[in-house]
């Protein structure tokens, strides 16, 4: 019997990519709440026999934790044979260590919370600080996508003379490959945060970023704040509009109205998050990870 993929309702465009890709059937995860705030999800009943995976971004995770749950749970009630979480964004992985006296250490936390529910997950581009791969966290199957070969196609197609930038120091490696891949001159920001939303960050003197137009590239924009800075750096350098390029559209509160206002010619986003900003699918190495660590034949 063909894989299933049952989507939760801000996921369908890419489920509906991804499922035929995977030679998987689609399904819709109905979830309403009632008055008092109490979730009610309801999946299709026909599950006996088959391999389930959930498809849910954990952009807003405390909302969707009990959710997520109920519905893996309720799908092995059904008879699934395996039920796998596809979370194109995985949330509670940056907190992997104490920085505070008193504080939790939630990324641990959350990954025995998901191991509770799920056979195997596949995400895409974790934000993992001191952990480099997944499986020092998670004991079940555990993949993640890189979106660097999506990410360098597009800027080859849409900006030829891009000179990429990276964020900060952590992010050299992934910029380093986008560059590599998309064969474009890259530098990286020195960045210094000094409270959640607020960020400085210094540019190197290159002749290459008033030659060429910037791509900023990030993982995450969250509060958009370090975008910001380094939009307002480059016009102050006399560099072209520069474009964004972000992995994870997260953009909490106003952030994506705060980059645009900073002028960014461009804001595009991959589709790991439902937001108008999306231009890069990764619903192909989405599919392909879920097949192979799903063992879906």
């Amino acid at each position: 019997m063909k894989p299933v993929i049952i989507a939760f309702p801000d996921m369908l465009t890419l489920a509906a990519e991804m499922a035929p890709l995977a030679g998987a059937e689609l399904r819709e995860l109905a979830w309403r709440h009632f008055p008092d705030g109490e979730s009610l999800v309801s999946l299709p009943p026909d599950l006996a026999g088959r391999d389930v995976a959930l498809l849910a971004t954990l952009r807003r995770p405390d909302r969707l934790a009990l959710p997520l749950r109920f519905a893996a749970k309720t799908a092995l009630e059904f008879g699934a044979e395996s039920v796998g979480l596809i979370a194109p964004y995985l949330a509670y992985m940056r907190q992997d260590k104490r920085f505070h006296p008193g504080e939790t250490v939630s990324a641990p936390l959350f990954a025995d919370f998901l191991e509770e529910s799920f056979d195997w997950l596949v995400t895409v581009d974790p934000h993992l600080h001191r952990n480099p791969e997944l499986s020092p966290l998670f004991s079940m199957p555990a993949a993640h996508v890189a979106a660097a070969p999506l990410i360098a196609a597009w800027i080859t197609d849409n900006i030829p003379d891009a000179v990429l930038l990276g964020p900060d120091s952590e992010s050299q490696q992934w910029v380093a490959e986008v560059a590599r891949l998309a064969e474009r001159p890259y530098e990286v920001l020195q960045k210094v945060r000094q409270g959640d939303r607020k960020v400085e960050v210094s540019l190197p003197e290159s002749g290459a970023l008033r030659a060429g137009t910037p791509v900023i590239l990030d993982d995450i924009a969250s509060t958009g704040q370090t975008l910001v800075r380094s939009l307002n750096r480059l016009r102050a350098l006399g560099a072209k509009p520069a474009a964004c390029v972000i992995i994870h559209a997260v953009f909490a509160g106003s952030a994506y109205a705060d980059i645009r206002a900073a002028g960014a010619a461009r804001i595009v986003t991959t589709n790991t998050i439902c937001h108008e900003s999306n231009g890069i699918s990764i619903a192909t190495p989405l599919a392909t990870a879920s097949q192979n660590i799903g063992h879906w034949t």
